[in-house]
């Protein structure tokens, strides 16, 4: 790979690692060309953030190609993972230890796929407390932790599928196909209380990005500087 073709534009597909942050992923790619080149500079940038503790699809833009970032971005994602039913927390993720408890004797295979589906279409979606979301120049989850709670007004997302691919209680495992700006944080912890019970969600896998999917991530470009003069 050239110079030359890196400038005009290159789209990596990474499947993010478990606890990196997706700008770890963009600054680390970010040194392997800049080593490989004797560079001072080069654009890099992701199309779609990615939590420390979901792994998945991550897509990289360098050159040029970062002006294609808000189209990527605007483009619809498929998740999977599981949600833990019976409690919530603070972060509606496994981040924080879980805060209240719920029973889930009541809970069965009917009405996890019936509450499913009452999720499909433009749903009003309120974000993680503790999130990247910006109120008067603060990031969510810095007044969160400052101990400030912050008055939101719910997003319109759309959720185009939802299934119930397989559970055993408390734990449920799903698929979804949403929109852009939909969080899986907030739908695991909406589902829980759908079900009069509680959830959060304990696992979390971005597995395509419009026609781009995982199974096609290649992450050489994390591991050295591969890049060929």
């Amino acid at each position: 790979m050239t110079l030359e073709e890196i400038r005009e534009g290159k789209i990596f597909l990474i499947d993010k690692p478990l606890d990196w942050t997706s700008f770890d992923v963009v600054n680390k790619i970010r040194w392997n060309i800049r080593k490989a080149y004797n560079l001072k500079k080069i654009k890099v940038g992701h199309a779609g953030t990615l939590d420390p503790k979901a792994t998945g699809l991550l897509i990289i833009c360098t050159g040029k190609f970062t002006k294609k970032i808000d189209e990527i971005q605007a483009e619809s994602k498929v998740y999977t993972g599981f949600f833990k039913l019976g409690a919530t927390t603070p972060t509606y993720d496994t981040e924080s230890e879980e805060s209240e408890f719920f029973s889930t004797e009541h809970i069965t295979e009917e009405l996890l796929h019936k509450t499913a589906q009452t999720f499909l279409g433009e749903i009003d979606q309120l974000p993680p407390a503790h999130s990247a979301v910006k109120v008067d120049g603060k990031r969510l989850y810095e007044l969160a932790r400052a101990g400030k709670t912050v008055e939101l007004n719910p997003r319109k997302v759309i959720i185009y599928d939802f299934q119930i691919t397989n559970f055993e209680m408390p734990f449920v495992e799903f698929e979804v196909h949403c929109g852009k700006g939909t969080y899986i944080r907030s739908l695991a912890h909406d589902f829980g209380k759908a079900l009069n019970s509680g959830g959060y969600l304990t696992e979390l896998r971005r597995t395509k990005i419009g026609d781009f999917s995982v199974e096609n991530a290649d992450n050489s470009a994390l591991e050295k500087a591969f890049f060929e003069n």
